[in-house]
């Protein structure tokens, strides 16, 4: 007898409703209960019945791509590369965009399984996508994540060395005299956020730099976002003489709160970001950045994704780490007076 959503929650001890929303990423349940319901499906080895029938299926030559954020311009070359590959494997791709929602994430994955995709390239939107994928993955649903890991799901992966190219960021600051350097960052809810967090950690305290939380600020990693942290930044007495934000719109924000409070990029404050795309080359002053290989994640992605559904890909999961490289341009510079913290 199939398990049921039922047999999932008498198991964990919730309800059936409760099981409903770990499995479709809704608010309202604590972490240990989620936990204990995660459990409960890996040791039920419960595929919820959708995607179970959505993988009875024929070869379509279609695979699906869902990205969190169709406004970001880092994942336009993620498309872009994931498109190319597979037109050359004679494969198409079905798109969506779950803006970074939970559930109209889970709505797509279930869309595009039903809907006879051969596999599944995701950028996850958060933390919280765990137990939709796990279910993916023990259905044998073929999957590659990229830009974002998720906690204890072993699947393939591609990924940029974001520490690496956060410490190397902020060590490039540090070296031209920045100490107090503030970060705009995530709501610690995707890997890639909390490993820039990292690297900037790990450089401050590599040059003998204290780490003060209150020089951090999360925000959503977005145009909005960057502008309110910034204004944030700019209540500090002293004002930082630098800051470090967590992707290309979180910098378009705070260049825009820089620029009401009438400072100057990079006279009155340094600004710098990870991801280097087309639309950063209109603000002035050029940004320095950390750029990363963005087709790549597609291209990379889509190729991983086919040796899987060929069944070339082996029975171990393969995670790959993309380089970073530092681009010096014009919104630092060396800074002798920097006031210490």
């Amino acid at each position: 007898m199939a398990v049921t959503m039922r047999d999932v929650g008498k198991r964990a001890g919730v309800s059936a409703m409760t099981v409903s929303r770990v499995i479709n990423g809704r608010e309202g349940v604590d972490a240990e209960t989620q936990q204990r319901v995660e459990e409960a499906i890996a040791a039920l080895d419960y595929v919820p019945n959708r995607i179970a029938r959505g993988l009875i299926s024929q070869k379509t030559q279609t695979i699906g791509l869902i990205v969190p954020d169709f406004v970001n311009p880092f994942f336009a070359p993620v498309v872009r590369g994931a498109e190319t590959a597979a037109r050359r494997a004679g494969y198409r791709v079905l798109l969506c965009n779950s803006e970074g929602d939970l559930r109209l994430e889970r709505e797509y994955i279930e869309d595009l399984v039903s809907h006879r995709v051969e596999g599944l390239l995701l950028a996850a939107a958060s933390d919280r996508s765990r137990a939709s994928i796990l279910s993916l993955l023990r259905g044998g649903f073929p999957l590659v994540l990229i830009d974002r890991a998720l906690p204890d799901v072993d699947c393939d992966l591609i990924v940029s060395d974001s520490a690496a190219g956060a410490r190397r960021l902020v060590e490039h600051l540090i070296v031209i005299g920045h100490k107090q350097i503030a970060h705009i960052t995530d709501v610690d809810d995707t890997s890639t956020g909390r490993e820039r967090l990292r690297g900037y950690r790990e450089a401050l305290e590599h040059a003998g730099l204290m780490y003060h939380e209150e020089l951090v600020f999360r925000t959503t990693v977005d145009q909005m976002g960057g502008y309110r942290a910034a204004q944030q930044i700019l209540a500090i007495a002293p004002l930082p003489t630098a800051i470090f934000t967590v992707n290309n719109m979180t910098v378009v924000g705070a260049m825009q709160a820089l620029r009401e409070r009438g400072l100057s990029v990079p006279k009155d404050i340094g600004l710098v970001c990870f991801d280097d795309v087309e639309h950063l080359a209109v603000l002035s002053p050029f940004l320095t950045v950390i750029d990363q290989p963005a087709e790549t994640f597609g291209s990379l992605g889509a190729q991983l994704l086919f040796e899987r559904i060929t069944g070339k890909a082996g029975v171990r999961s393969r995670r790959i780490v993309l380089q970073t490289d530092l681009i010096v341009r014009e919104s630092c510079c060396v800074n002798s007076g920097v006031p210490q913290r």
